[in-house]
Order: structure tokens, then C-alpha cells, then sequence
């Protein structure tokens, strides 16, 4: 095969791009670097645009020094501590940075771990939590309590034999409340796992309130019930727009705490941490010296090749920023989710759940239909969709599901402007379905359980009027 196309050669007649991408069976011969590329590339134009996606909680927006790094460190092997020591010395760095910022009694001898993400890291939180049950001398089955969670937890307690007790929503609580917690604990139960950002309307759970609660139950029958905080989201914004919120290991019972440095940490996708408080809160069972390529070192992740660059990235992130850099970028992130919800509350037809308030949440509005409307959040985040918005809409967890709310997740580089562009097309999606309301009402299996209703909204110029855009 020559080298490539020619100068005379136009991309778009070469064979390759004329009878169309293989989708099914592996190809049997070669073709240009240049045509592979443009197949791939215009193929991922049908993707959304990841800045507009209001429904993940991942980064979006990274500068060019991040992505110069990341692209430096692509053939770096993070587990490889041997061949790349100095990625391994960035990694210790970040973990004793984070031992600091969330305030274990002697950061400089606390263990932790990058991961590939929030997820991994809480399997390996709850994985210490059930080695150091099992060493007290638990038996049978262990169980863990929760209030609502992101899946990872249920996948937790399949995976490795672990009962979930996840207590119910009840009334207006939307979070698990700490005097939830005694009557769902036991002699089997190794952890009580609050959630510092919930995922489904951003909620904090109250970490104190639960670890007081915890106190008291071992006053009363002398159950000693640790704390794993899964800080996914919340771990990057408290200590810098809440420092005053107690939560972190200032709680003698706050054993570990899983973070994702791909949401709020601000590190590219795939950067995840898992920080103990002390050494002996994470079992030495669980850590494995291997030989590799020559050396010898200690690991305990759920994956062994996993590449390095999320780490230098966010080390680069955390010396570049500090903690006023951080809380310079994280009180912008509010400030626009403030300007948001209070944009969408002058609608009228919502009623705001989670309006920003960084005492209370993470940076995102979430919130749900008031009173009677021709439309539900499922059509309205259609509409959205036809913008280039995507917005999530979902029912509650299970003993409220028969509600639906929406919520938009707040990140770097999700500006004033932005925001005052999603509101305008949130009023034009109001008057779309104003002016045409569903005719087809879903079913309550399609809805998640939400119940559609058909009574006339309010008009659309007066939608733009409260809001102060018309």
C-alpha cells in the first residue's frame, strides 16, 4: 500500500470512504491512516457536545497544559512504579495533598489510591470495611447502610457478598437522615456509607449528624460502626466553598472516603481516589507486593495496567491551583448554579430542590414540576435535547419513584453565559409545549412512574417576563 493519498487525490473518493466503515466483521485489509481517521472522526460528529451535556458529572473542559501532559504521559504504565518512578512519586504526592485537604490526623503516613475512578474506589473502601469486620470477628454475612446511592454501591454489595440496607425515602427526606441509622444497624453491619453528593439531586448528607447518631447507638448496645464517606463529587468542593462543613476526617468514625478527581478534582475522565485515615483502617491483606518488570511493589487496585497521565494531570491541577485557585474555580461553579435556579424558579411552573448552596450540595440545580402541567420533565428535556442540551430526568429511588425531577450538574467551565443561554432555551422549550402539548401521554412504565397530567401552563411571554428576559 503507498504511503498515503496523493496531493491530487481527493479523502472522500478513496475506496475506503466510498463503500463505508466496517461495523461487523474485522477487516481484512488495510487502509490509509488518513481515511481510518476521517471515517472515525465523522462518525463521532453524532455524538452530543460533551460542554452541553448538563447530565454528567465529569469533566469537560480541560486547558492546553493538561492536555499537552496528558498527551506526554499516554505510554505511561501508573502501576509500573519501576519503569516510572516519578509518575509513582506524583501519584504518593497527590494522596498525602489529599490526606491534608481533608484532614487525617497525620498525612504524611496516610495510605491511599488513585483508580480509574469514584467507582473503583469505593469497592476498595468498602473492601477494607470488610476485611476489618471480618478481623473483629464478624461472621456470616456483612451489611452495609445507605440511603439513595449511585450504582456502583449496589454493584459493591453483588459483587463481594455484601448485604445492602438502603433506608427508604419517606415524606419530604430525600437524603438518609442520621435518625434513620439505628434501626437499620446490626452486629453484621461493617459501615454506614453517606453520601457527600447525591446523585440524584445533589444533595450533602448530613456525614456529622450520622457519625453523632453512630456515637450514640455504640453508647447503647457497644456496636463501634465506622463511616465511609463517598465523596465522589462533593470531596472537591466542600474544603474549598464550605471548609466550616464537617465531614471529612475530623470525624474520628470517617475511616475512608472515595473522591472523583475526573469530576471535581477537574482531572481528565478516568482519575479516581481512595484515601484511609490511618494505616491500620486499610487491612495489609489487601495489599499485594508483586513483582513487575524487574521491581517490586505494593498494590492495591481493582486494575493493573491503567495509564498515568490522570494522575500527573491532576497533580498539575493542584499546584497550578492550589487551595485558592480551587475555591476561586469551585465558587464560580456555584455562582452560576445559583443564577441558574434562580432563573428556573422565576419560571413558575418548578419548584427548586437544590438551588447551589454550597453548605447544602454540590454545584447543580435539581428540582420538580409544581402543580399541574401539559407537559412533563421527560418532554421538556426532549425539547432541550433538540437544542443540543442534554439534561437529566429520572424518577426518584424506590419508595418515591412516583416522582420525577431533573437536574443539571454545574462544572468548570459551565459560564454566566452559558447559563443565561439555557434559560433562554429553556423558555422556548416552555412555549413549544405550551403551544403544543404531548398529545401521546406516557405510560407510567415509560415516565419512571411519573404521572402525566394535561392542564394549561403558564403562557410563554410570562415565563419570559419572570425570568427577566423578555
Amino acid at each position: 500500500m503507498p504511503d498515503g493519498p496523493t496531493e491530487t487525490d481527493d479523502l472522500f473518493a478513496l475506496p475506503p470512504l466510498e463503500s463505508g466503515a466496517p461495523k461487523s466483521e474485522f477487516p481484512k485489509a488495510e487502509i490509509f491512516p488518513q481515511a481510518a481517521y476521517q471515517i472515525v472522526h465523522d462518525e463521532l460528529m453524532l455524538d452530543g457536545v460533551a460542554r452541553m451535556n448538563l447530565a454528567t458529572f465529569c469533566t469537560t473542559w480541560v486547558d492546553d497544559q493538561a492536555r499537552r501532559l496528558m498527551n506526554e504521559s499516554i505510554d505511561k504504565n501508573i502501576v509500573d512504579k519501576d519503569e516510572y518512578p516519578q509518575t509513582a512519586e506524583l501519584e504518593r504526592r497527590c494522596v498525602r495533598m489529599l490526606a491534608d485537604l481533608w484532614q487525617a490526623p497525620d498525612p504524611a503516613t496516610t495510605l491511599g489510591t488513585s483508580t480509574t475512578g469514584s467507582s473503583e474506589a469505593a469497592m476498595l473502601g468498602g473492601l477494607a470495611a470488610k476485611f476489618r469486620w471480618r478481623n473483629r470477628g464478624g461472621q456470616g454475612i456483612p451489611n452495609f447502610v445507605c440511603g439513595p446511592v449511585q450504582v456502583c454501591w449496589e454493584k459493591f454489595a453483588r459483587y463481594f457478598d455484601v448485604d445492602i440496607r438502603q433506608i427508604p425515602l419517606r415524606g419530604d427526606r430525600l437524603t438518609m437522615h442520621p435518625d434513620d441509622i439505628a434501626a437499620h444497624c446490626d452486629e453484621n453491619t461493617m459501615m454506614v456509607v453517606p453520601t457527600f453528593g447525591q446523585t440524584f439531586t445533589g444533595l450533602f448528607e448530613d456525614v456529622a449528624g450520622i457519625s453523632r447518631a453512630l456515637d450514640d447507638l455504640q453508647a447503647e448496645t457497644g456496636l463501634d460502626i465506622p463511616i465511609h464517606v463517598d465523596a465522589a463529587s462533593g470531596g472537591f468542593l466542600a474544603p474549598f466553598t464550605a471548609p466550616e462543613l464537617v465531614w471529612d476526617f475530623r470525624l474520628p468514625r470517617v475511616k475512608s472516603i472515595n473522591a472523583s478527581g475526573h469530576k471535581t478534582g477537574l482531572a481528565p475522565l478516568g482519575a479516581g481516589w481512595a484515601i484511609w485515615r490511618e494505616k491500620a483502617d486499610l487491612p495489609e491483606e489487601l495489599i499485594f507486593n508483586v513483582d513487575y518488570l524487574g521491581g517490586n511493589m505494593a498494590t492495591f487496585n481493582l486494575n493493573f495496567s491503567r495509564p498515568g497521565g490522570q494522575v500527573v494531570t491532576s497533580y498539575y491541577e493542584f499546584i497550578r491551583l492550589g487551595r485558592e485557585g480551587y475555591r476561586r474555580v469551585q465558587s464560580a461553579a456555584y455562582t452560576a448554579a445559583q443564577h441558574l435556579a434562580a432563573g428556573i424558579e422565576r419560571l413558575g411552573p418548578f419548584e427548586i430542590i437544590h438551588g447551589g448552596d454550597p453548605l447544602h450540595g454540590i454545584a447543580a440545580v435539581s428540582w420538580r414540576i409544581k402543580g399541574d402541567q401539559p407537559f412533563n420533565l421527560y418532554d421538556l428535556s426532549d425539547r432541550l435535547r433538540t437544542r443540543g442540551w442534554l439534561v437529566a430526568a429520572y424518577p426518584l429511588p424506590a419508595d418515591r419513584d412516583d416522582e420525577t425531577i431533573m437536574r443539571v450538574l454545574i462544572r468548570h467551565g459551565f459560564s454566566h453565559d452559558m447559563s443565561d443561554l439555557f434559560l433562554t432555551d429553556m423558555h422556548r422549550a416552555l412555549g413549544q409545549l405550551d403551544k403544543h402539548p404531548p398529545t401521546v401521554p406516557l405510560t407510567h412504565e415509560e415516565a419512571g412512574g411519573f404521572t402525566h397530567s394535561a392542564t394549561p401552563t403558564v403562557p410563554t411571554e410570562e415565563l419570559r417576563q419572570r425570568a427577566g428576559l423578555a
